[in-house]
């Protein structure tokens, strides 16, 4: 598993004062650019010079509570499938009070220059199949629904 912490900053929000929904988007893509990173291919590395992109296909998201400015989140990102040109994520971004919403994320190698599909190059492959974990590996429900503020 792979965590970030992040920041609910001042732009994040709406003039409600909580997080605004494509922040939200716009942060966890930075945590997915850093988690490849950290799996040894930098998104420049695959977009510029090997011209692989890695495109959202399917995206699900719940949101079960709001965070506001300052609050610090915990953005946990769990690989849960490796397919022939795709890549399941599973996202659970949490506070200081619990999960504040959960995502599942379909990603899909394809060619820059095509913008087909593409299969996953062995040494990519390889990198990412040591980040696969179980279904149990990052909660996707809360183990106590009735801490859920009314």
């Amino acid at each position: 598993m792979f965590s970030a912490n992040r920041e609910i900053r001042f732009g994040d929000c709406d003039p409600s004062g909580i997080a605004y929904f494509p922040s939200y988007l716009n942060i966890l893509n930075g945590v997915v650019e850093e988690f490849w990173g950290v799996v040894g291919f930098p998104w420049r590395e695959l977009i510029v010079a090997r011209k692989i992109g890695t495109p959202t296909v399917h995206l699900d998201c719940d949101f079960s509570r709001p965070s506001v400015f300052g609050d610090l989140l915990t953005f946990d990102l769990c690989v849960r499938q490796l397919g022939r040109a795709s890549l399941c994520f599973a996202h659970v971004v949490s506070g200081a009070d619990g999960i504040r919403w959960k995502a599942r994320q379909t990603v899909v190698a394809t060619s820059t220059a095509s913008h087909r599909a593409i299969p996953w190059p062995d040494d990519i492959r390889n990198a990412l199949e040591e980040h696969v974990r179980a279904e149990d590996a990052i909660p996707l429900s809360e183990p106590d629904s009735s801490a859920r503020p009314s």
